[in-house]
């Protein structure tokens, strides 16, 4: 029977605290404030108290080390805070404070405490500030160059507890810190404590992503029909990382069998100094660097051993107009003396019957 009556005097007991600490308390709206050094930072708060007592003073104050004994000291004591910090609260439900021209020295536990009618209180709690100064941030790639595909972690260093770190790379929001490298990763990368962003940032660091060559073509110096004995360029383009350091040629004379494939060079270019009839098929590109290798589509070059109809065409044309050029001028002027010798007897006829 007395174990009873223990338990449930203790059961009320624990009760009356409860309802206690329900009508006395403080809340702050975040126990981890970060600030760049130089600005300002809001602790912003709230604390509640029973109805039927009425606040007559509040403040705030840092947790210091004295004498090896852990004190709160008032703001309002401290000279290093003069003129740099205001009360935003009031004396009934916001207890909000704004630190001014932050310093480094101002990183630490902040505590904010208020006297009733009745009671004092301090708040159980605290909210820490972190001070970032100029080098506060340092910004880290591990590994900093990889293959596509590989995994790449970002990672930020600050002295911010619990910080919300924003990354960028080139400038613009990157929103994974952990993924998986493509090319168009590649980039610097710097990270902010969200909020800050441009104020302050880390130092840029360089992603390099390698990978094998990708849109791989031939460009050729001379369009079909090739002629035999006519000599023509092709150039195998492609873009990689690092750049492509062997090129393979391969040539097809059956364009539905890949296996006829026969290698005819090396070299990014493939120059032919005089073509036969039987170098007419498919010539196809390979380019390689130390992460892969990659082909180009096939590229089709006819060579002919006769001069295209057109041409032929073209060339009798000159020949034709250049043999009868001559004709045709001796024509002309023929034709011209004859009408000249005809004027002039024309005009004598004239004056003989003028003055005949």
């Amino acid at each position: 029977m007395f174990k009873v009556l223990i338990f449930l005097l203790l059961q009320q007991v624990a009760a009356a605290e409860a309802k206690v600490s329900a009508a006395w308390s403080v809340t702050f709206e975040n126990p981890d404030y970060c600030a760049l050094e130089g600005t300002s930072v809001e602790f912003k708060c709230s604390y509640h108290y029973p109805e039927d007592e009425s606040v007559r003073e509040t403040g705030w104050c840092k947790g210091l080390l004295q004498n090896g004994t852990w004190k709160r000291v008032k703001l309002s004591t401290l000279l290093t805070y003069k003129n740099r910090f205001k009360y935003q609260g009031d004396h009934t439900k916001n207890c909000s404070l704004v630190l001014q021209d932050v310093q480094e020295s101002d990183a630490g536990y902040y505590y904010f405490w208020f006297d009733t009618n009745k009671f004092g209180r301090n708040s159980k709690q605290s909210v820490l500030l972190s001070v970032i100064g100029s080098s506060g941030l340092k910004a880290s790639i591990h590994p900093r160059r990889v293959n596509a595909g590989d995994n790449v972690t970002l990672q930020c260093s600050t002295k911010c507890q619990n910080p919300r770190i924003v990354w960028f790379r080139d400038g613009r929001r990157v929103t994974e810190t952990t993924f998986r490298a493509q090319k168009e990763d590649a980039g610097n990368y710097s990270c902010t404590v969200e909020g800050l962003k441009p104020l302050l940032s880390s130092d840029p660091v360089a992603l390099e992503v390698w990978y094998a060559p990708i849109n791989v073509s031939i460009e050729v110096n001379r369009s079909n029909p090739l002629l035999v004995g006519s000599s023509v360029n092709l150039t195998c383009k492609s873009a990689a990382n690092p750049a492509a350091d062997t090129y393979t040629w391969w040539y097809r004379s059956n364009a539905s069998n890949p296996s006829s494939d026969l290698q005819v060079g090396l070299g990014r270019v493939l120059s032919i100094s005089s073509l036969e009839l039987t170098q007419t098929g498919m010539y196809i590109c390979q380019a390689q660097n130390h992460v892969g290798q990659s082909r180009s589509a096939e590229v089709l070059l006819t060579v002919e051993d006769t001069v295209h109809p057109l041409i032929v065409l073209g060339i009798g044309i000159k020949v034709i107009f250049l043999l009868t050029l001559p004709l045709v001028i001796i024509w002309a002027w023929k034709h011209r003396s004859c009408s000249e010798e005809d004027k002039e007897k024309t005009s004598n006829d004239y004056e003989n019957v003028m003055f005949g």
